[in-house]
Formats: C-alpha cells, structure tokens, sequence
C-alpha cells in the first residue's frame, strides 16, 4: 500500500499533496483547542500500535505490497478528523525514519490510508450504529466491514494513482485489479482484526475508548 519514489508522475504528486493538506486543514480546525492530555496519550498509543502492525508486509504482483493499514481502526475510535492524524503520523514516521513509502508519494500515501480508509472505516461503523443500536453485534460488524471495505476503497485509489500515472509500466488495467482483488481477499483479516480490536477495547472499558469518545462527538461538528 505504501507507494516508493519513481511510481507516480508530477501532476498526481502535486495531486494527491494537495488534496492531502486540504483535508489536513480543515481536521486541524475540527480538533484545535479540543484536545486533553489524556486524548493525546492515547492518540500516540493507538498510532505506535498502527505502526508496529503496518511494519509486516506480503509482497503482490504488480509492484507493490499488502500490510495491515489500521485507518479504518483509527476513524472507528478517534472520528474523521482526529483518525487522519493518527493514521498521518504514522506515515509520516515510516517515510522519514524507515523509507517506507516515497517522500514523493507520501501525499498519496496518506490520502489513500490516512483519509479514504479512516473516513469509509468511520462512516461504515456509524451507519452499523445507527441502524443496530449500540450493541457488541453492530460494533462487531461496522468494524469488520469498516475495516474490509476502507482497505478495499484504499487499493483503489493506490491502484488508479499508480496506474494512471506514465511513470508506472502498467495502466489502470494492471494496477487497479491487482490492488483491489488482494485487498478485498486479505482485507477480510483487516476487518476482523479491525473488529476484534473495538471489540476487546469495549468489552475491557479500556481508557482509549473514554478518551476517544470524547473527540468522536465532535467528528461532524
């Protein structure tokens, strides 16, 4: 999921950073002046934990790999705006420190996994809420599907970013079908990993779900 260097042409760098620091904006507006010490503690432990998961990767056909992404986790319990930052600092770190993903890409790299999978992640969870009631089963299920569903939508993108672009040696009939079909396979771990997570933090009354609760309320202010 992590694009390198040398895979994406100009125009959807400059693209997919600028779509980026939009949307990095218009969250920090949502979040300034809302956050505690207790919120911010657990914001670092939820984007360690990301971090150690997205560090185990499957190599695919085509160019590019399959890992544990985590955004859908990080919108589930910290909301759309806040899950952006999460998911941003753990991308960040990687590139920087562990050069994994390009300086390049890492505009489209954060949008893929840091915006379209946090926000379909949270969106699918709510939409579970809202029609089961909060209950252990619709948490179970909008997080798995959150979860499978925000991974898919994520290769998407990574599939018609690269694919589009004249720096890659395949197109879109490469890049696309490659991308989505492994992860809608191995996304199903996504999801249940996704799942059982929310999960055991309820069942455990962890303090992360207190803390994220109360940046959550604030996600469609």
């Amino acid at each position: 999921m992590h694009i390198p260097d040398g895979f994406l042409d100009p125009f959807w760098i400059m693209v997919t950073y600028a779509a980026t620091i939009a949307y990095a904006v218009v969250a920090w507006s949502k979040i300034k002046g809302r956050l505690t010490q207790e919120q911010i503690i657990s914001m670092s432990v939820l984007a360690a934990g990301i971090f150690v998961a997205q560090m185990l990767n499957w190599p695919l056909p085509g160019g590019t790999s399959l890992h544990f992404v985590g955004g859908a986790l990080a919108g589930i319990l910290f909301g759309p705006w806040l899950g952006f930052y999460v998911m941003a600092l753990v991308l960040v770190v990687q590139t920087l420190v562990f050069h994994d993903g390009g300086i390049t890409a890492l505009g489209a790299n954060i949008f893929n996994m840091a915006v379209v999978d946090v926000v379909v992640g949270y969106y699918l969870y709510r939409a579970a809420i809202r029609a089961m009631g909060e209950t252990r089963k619709a948490r179970l299920i909008g997080a798995f599907l959150g979860g499978w569903l925000g991974i898919v939508l994520a290769g998407l993108a990574a599939g018609l970013e690269i694919g589009l672009s004249p720096s890659f040696p395949y197109g879109v009939e490469v890049s696309v079908p490659v991308m989505v079909t492994w992860h809608a396979v191995l996304g199903v771990i996504e999801g249940l990993i996704t799942a059982l997570v929310v999960d055991y933090l309820y069942q455990r009354k962890s303090p992360i779900i207190e803390a994220a609760a109360k940046v959550a309320v604030h996600a469609t202010a």
